[in-house]
């Protein structure tokens, strides 16, 4: 079991927890992590983007030369790919760019990304932030505290909704659920800080 600080919302140490090896403390695997992440931002593509083929423009029904005689190449349509407003050559259409990957890899990516967190020092744990309402002043002023400029990734529990709201217009910062919590998340950031009770959740569901 390895131990980390615990910190108050004033960046002052409290005590320590243990955390289980398992989760914090492997050899991390970039290529498992790289898989996820891929995975994740091929889902987040909209796949939208359409062109029209030969057969989907309007016009060319006629025949517009002869096939011999002409001193021109043979012209079926002028709306093949080679003519101005003619169709496009394998044209893309709405398609889902999603590719599954096993829960279990996703787990192992996870474990990964966290592991990485706790060794580089950039994993921050914090008992409670304990907002009566939502404060983008306090909570600004916390992350001073515990001295993180750049972008972070807060991790909080589900139901802290003033935590949740005190963050979320802060431009560096993202504040996610535990329960959302996801690889892309836990490594696009320069911090990452997580709340005890988001602490022993993705302890508990990644163990």
């Amino acid at each position: 079991m390895s131990q980390v600080e615990v910190k108050d919302i004033q960046g002052k140490t409290v005590g320590t927890t243990d955390v289980s090896d398992a989760v914090f403390g492997i050899e991390p695997n970039i290529g498992v992590v790289h898989e996820v992440v891929r995975s994740q931002r091929a889902a987040a593509r909209q796949g939208t983007q359409q062109a029209r083929t030969r057969g989907m423009v309007s016009g060319g029904g006629r025949k517009p030369l002869r096939q011999k005689g002409s001193g021109h190449a043979r012209r079926g349509t002028i709306r093949a790919p080679q003519f101005k407003g003619g169709g496009v050559v394998f044209a893309p259409a709405p398609r889902s760019y999603a590719f599954k990957v096993n829960s279990k890899v996703v787990k192992l990516a996870m474990r990964s990304a966290l592991s990485a967190k706790l060794a580089e020092g950039t994993l921050h744990v914090v008992d409670d932030f304990g907002f009566e309402k939502p404060c983008t002043k306090d909570a600004v002023a916390a992350l001073e505290a515990l001295g993180i400029d750049g972008r972070v990734t807060i991790v909080v529990a589900d139901n802290d909704v003033n935590t949740f709201l005190s963050f979320r217009n802060i431009k560096k910062a993202r504040v996610i659920g535990c329960t959302e919590a996801n690889t892309y998340d836990l490594v696009d950031n320069k911090a990452l800080v997580l709340t005890s009770a988001s602490l022993k959740y993705i302890e508990e569901v990644l163990a």
